[in-house]
């Protein structure tokens, strides 16, 4: 007894001990005011706030956030764990050879994200990498329930283009897309949550005569809605079918992409896709665990400053999601036979139209 009473006396003076020592992590205060861990990212609040201003409109969750986060992702997945073909990763190789990268058919509309960032990137002084990443992080914080992304400083310049072929199309078997994200280091669980950014995306140049088709009816919020309405019964649109990758939503002004589509009916993702409709906790977890992965890809982070607390705090939400108005849940392609489909309720009012972003 008297062990056992020395044992228990032991882990509470070392819960106390980690308790202590956690309040003594020391803090510096910038000359902004702002308070972060590491001195080296004080230099960050000012460009925070100069994006915020000027690239992101006044902090919103609009066309040129989700814009960084494409960027970011078009940036990073140009790595192979072979260490062969692909050695960049996140190191902003798209901004930098840009006139290579953007000509590379999966990068399409790219072109106009890098003349939208690069005269910010020109006055920050960070790196191409930083910067990207560093945007994509900010971007992603201004719309209601993303998680906060977190941000890593002191990538080196991109030394070289990423090759073509090394980002996934809609066009592109599930097969083919599960191959490059495992080649980047990415399991099937972890490409359905990177595909949450379709919550805030929207389509430019799938079909060039309707920019701006958002992938959810919420486009503007961080939620599930994408992964429900990515299994509601579609159609194609007219003129157009898997050679373009695109499939029209039943609901009106709202694309779903092909590979969407087949992702969340294959039997290796099907499951990982409903697990996401209505858990915005795990939404949150999930694609910020995988975003923290995509983006020091090919990154030596033993360099790496954290300076993830210059990164705003998204605002919060309960992420409830529910059956559209005018469907029910005999519109539901439902395609994980391990577990049941979680029970939504249904919105009230007419169907739903979407408008372009």
């Amino acid at each position: 007894m008297a062990f056992a009473r020395l044992n228990l006396f032991v882990s509470f003076a070392l819960a106390l001990s980690q308790v202590a020592n956690a309040g003594l992590v020391k803090r510096v205060t910038c000359s902004t005011g702002h308070v972060t861990a590491n001195a080296a990212c004080c230099a960050l609040f000012p460009i925070v706030d100069t994006l915020q201003a000027g690239l992101f409109d006044g902090a919103e969750c609009g066309e040129e956030a989700h814009s960084a986060l494409r960027i970011a992702f078009h940036d990073a997945i140009g790595f192979s764990l072979k260490g062969t073909a692909m050695l960049g990763g996140a190191d902003g190789s798209i901004l930098v050879f840009n006139k290579t990268e953007t000509s590379f058919h999966a990068n399409g509309g790219i072109d106009d994200i890098v003349d939208s960032q690069f005269p910010f990137f020109q006055q920050t002084g960070l790196s191409a990498g930083d910067f990207i990443h560093l945007a994509a992080a900010v971007g992603t914080a201004n719309c209601p329930g993303a998680p906060r992304l977190k941000f890593f400083l002191g990538r080196p310049p991109p030394k070289a283009a990423a090759p073509d072929l090394t980002v996934p199309e809609p066009t592109d078997s599930v097969t083919a897309i599960l191959a490059r994200f495992a080649d980047a280091g990415f399991s099937p669980r972890e490409v359905v949550a990177l595909l949450s950014s379709h919550t805030i995306a929207a389509a430019d140049v799938v079909d060039v005569t309707i920019p701006g088709t958002p992938f959810d009816s919420t486009p503007h919020h961080f939620d599930g809605n994408f992964f429900l309405e990515v299994l509601l019964k579609g159609r194609l649109f007219p003129g157009a079918g898997p050679q373009t990758g695109e499939v029209l939503s039943p609901i009106a002004g709202e694309m779903r992409l092909q590979s969407d589509f087949a992702i969340s009916q294959d039997s290796r993702t099907a499951c990982f896709w409903q697990d996401m409709i209505n858990d915005q906790t795990r939404i949150m977890t999930e694609f910020g665990a995988a975003m923290a992965k995509l983006q020091v890809l090919g990154q030596n982070t033993k360099n790496l400053i954290d300076c993830s607390d210059v990164v705003p705090v998204p605002v919060a939400m309960d992420g409830t999601v529910k059956i559209p108005a005018s469907f029910t849940s005999k519109d539901i392609q439902v395609a994980c036979a391990a577990q049941p489909f979680p029970k939504l309720a249904t919105r009230t009012g007419p169907a739903p139209t979407v408008p372009p972003m």
